[in-house]
């Protein structure tokens, strides 16, 4: 049995006439929410500026048969502006990407084709689309009710940070995009291979090679396919905790062993990657950008501490937990709420804000997002729907290795001295998101598809429209 599906069973069974969602097939359900984020994607920023496209650059680096990226390029494409790159000092006019890799494959063929005209963002926003329907197969692993898959999806797709993340597709939210691709499809074969040990199905390994017992195939690929999410997004392989718990192979030890054996393989390609281009196998261009680029914020970054400090910790927690929006700028220095058709002497008039104006007005709006980031409950209160699933903590493993994922990826992060900025809400959550919704679903199926679930999805859904219209309007 799927882990969570006694638990939408039951609820299907004490709602017999909710059965419409039931008739559909699912995999048109996910190819029409494809769809449907898709649009809302793409209509959500149609001025793709690419501004910030390193991957096009390092694709395009590939191509041509160099590592490095000709650096500061002035032309008709041009990335003189660039901020994280690694000048190469003995190579004047070239220049390393030090992100990982992952994304720059998956454009390859595209930047084959259109050269360093290809859109990134337009291919982040479809991948993310993709992400919403790879969402909606995962969910419906965890519950027999298509209406509370439903409800964690849509939160999933339109009330996190995903869709800003998808919908703006520059260099670091690509790979949070690529890199969620990657968990989708790593923690739905886990729960696959999993259901397939509790229903008894068991793998034949040949006799004459007793090691193969160790290994659980699905699993290995379940473990391969988390590997990846790490080519996109480093901070995701603390998520391996999950794997243990959950999975195909009988036994901890067994899952473990072959989850970590298939996530091991893109790790040492990576690492391999890293040392044939720079001779190290932890890319030294983050200490470098650190101490000669990084400056979001002076009050909070502080020069004497490592790139990945605990001292942090406590500044960035207040970022992910608590940090509000704040009033806007030019409220402060205009007088939007004076006498509109006279103004003050000599300064502007702008007509007081009222209405949906106090929150979208350009001009006179009470508050907008501060570009330091904004806590993920403000951002996404539908995740407190987890919390019911949380108090079986002790008591189910899913939910347990759900939680630890979540918990270690944030602490690593929280650990880094800078938080995402610039950006609406918190862009790191998109690290642990595909772990954290498996808590979030199950905590729906237990509450039920009713006023206050759907009222926290739907709050959560109209904030992140807020966030993305602000980001754009402000050119973030």
């Amino acid at each position: 049995m799927t882990p969570g599906t006694a638990v939408g069973d039951h609820l299907a069974r004490s709602h017999p006439r909710r059965g419409s969602l039931e008739r559909i097939d699912p995999l048109w359900v996910a190819g029409g929410l494809v769809l449907i984020a898709a649009v809302v994607y793409l209509l959500s920023h149609p001025d793709r500026a690419n501004f910030y496209n390193h991957f096009v650059w390092q694709a395009d680096a590939w191509l041509h048969g160099r590592v490095a990226i000709t650096y500061p390029t002035v032309g008709a494409f041009r990335n003189d502006y660039f901020q994280d790159v690694f000048p190469l000092v003995d190579k004047p006019g070239f220049a390393l990407v030090p992100f990982p890799p992952l994304p720059a494959l998956i454009l390859s063929p595209f930047v084959a084709v259109f050269g360093l005209a290809t859109n990134a963002a337009l291919i982040a926003a479809l991948l993310g689309a993709i992400n919403v329907g790879l969402c909606w197969r995962m969910v419906r692993r965890l519950t027999s009710r298509p209406g509370t898959a439903l409800l964690a999806t849509c939160f999933y797709g339109f009330g996190t940070v995903a869709w800003y993340a998808a919908m703006l597709g520059s260099t670091w939210f690509l790979a949070h995009v690529v890199a969620s691709t990657f968990l989708f499809l790593a923690i739905t074969a886990a729960l696959d291979a999993d259901r397939r040990t509790r229903s008894g199905s068991t793998e034949q390994t040949p006799g004459k090679w007793p090691v193969l017992d160790w290994i659980s195939g699905h699993q290995f690929v379940a473990g391969l396919l988390f590997g990846m999410a790490a080519l996109a997004r480093l901070t995701t392989i603390f998520g391996a905790p999950f794997f243990l718990l959950v999975g195909g192979g009988g036994w901890w030890f067994r899952r473990a062993f072959s989850a970590g054996l298939g996530a091991a393989i893109p790790i040492a390609l990576l690492l391999a990657y890293n040392l044939a281009t720079t001779g190290h196998f932890f890319h030294p261009a983050y200490e470098y950008l650190y101490r000669n680029e990084y400056r979001p914020r002076p009050d909070l970054y502080r020069a004497e501490w490592a790139i990945e400090d605990p001292r942090y910790l406590p500044q960035n927690a207040a970022i992910m937990f608590l940090w509000p929006p704040h009033e806007s700028p030019e409220r402060q220095r205009l007088q939007c709420d004076g006498d509109p058709t006279t103004g003050p002497v000599g300064g502007p008039e702008y007509p007081p804000a009222s209405g949906i104006g106090l929150l979208l007005d350009e001009h006179c709006a009470v508050i907008r997002p501060d570009p330091i980031g904004m806590s993920v409950l403000l951002a996404s209160p539908g995740y407190l729907l987890a919390l019911p699933a949380l108090r079986r903590l002790g008591r189910r493993r899913l939910v347990a290795g759900a939680a630890i994922a979540v918990a270690a990826i944030a602490l690593i992060n929280l650990m880094h001295f800078s938080q995402g900025w610039v950006q609406f809400g918190y862009r790191f959550s998109n690290d642990f998101a595909p772990f954290a919704l498996i808590p979030l679903t199950l905590g729906i199926a237990r509450l039920g598809v009713r006023p206050l679930t759907v009222a926290l999805v739907a709050l959560s859904v109209a904030i992140n429209a807020w966030g993305v219209y602000w980001g754009v309007t402000l050119g973030w």
